[in-house]
């Protein structure tokens, strides 16, 4: 049995880009330490990208949240500075929309070997929330951990409201 850490979404728009927010950077040295534990400890470590492009604008998503973001090939599709090396190599998911059908195939295909799921990264009560979720129907078994110091969203109050959510459907929240 082994750990899986997901870490979302950690891209340059999400942090100083296009919905970038006031204290999205300070999850990262967490992050980091986070990645450096798990790999220390030989469990998995893969990671989002949330990968638009230039129809964006178009797309159900662009109706409803009219920012240009995350468009592939550009400087804010990157993943922030400090995380890059660190990731470098891993198992990617590139998601069109708020979670990734590939990450929950990925969870579903090694339930069996799996004794937890942490997700971490951005933004808690948007793509944290989709993929917790969507981890925890896929490894109906593991458990699932979000440590609320490691996500972070632009409206705190949705932030709290989505780790009370998260404990309501058996998240383990730290």
């Amino acid at each position: 049995m082994y750990r899986i850490l997901v870490v979302v979404d950690m891209q340059k728009d999400f942090i100083d880009g296009a919905l970038g927010f006031e204290g999205a950077e300070k999850i990262i040295p967490g992050i980091a330490g986070k990645i450096r534990e798990y790999e220390e400890a030989g469990d998995a470590v893969v990671y989002t990208l949330d990968t638009h492009f230039d129809n964006y604008m178009e797309t159900q998503e662009g109706k409803n949240l009219p920012v240009p973001h995350c468009i592939k090939g550009s400087e804010g599709h990157g993943l922030c500075d400090e995380l890059k090396p660190l990731l470098s190599g891993k198992k990617v998911f590139e998601k069109p929309c708020f979670g990734s059908i590939e990450l929950a195939e990925y969870l579903k295909e090694n339930a069996a070997d799996i004794s937890s799921i942490e997700v971490c990264g951005l933004v808690s009560n948007i793509c944290v929330l989709s993929n917790a979720v969507i981890a925890k129907a896929a490894a109906p078994e593991a458990e699932v951990i979000v440590d609320s110091a490691l996500t972070a969203s632009f409206a705190p109050d949705l932030h709290q409201a989505t780790l009370d959510v998260l404990k309501g459907i058996q998240v383990t929240v730290l």
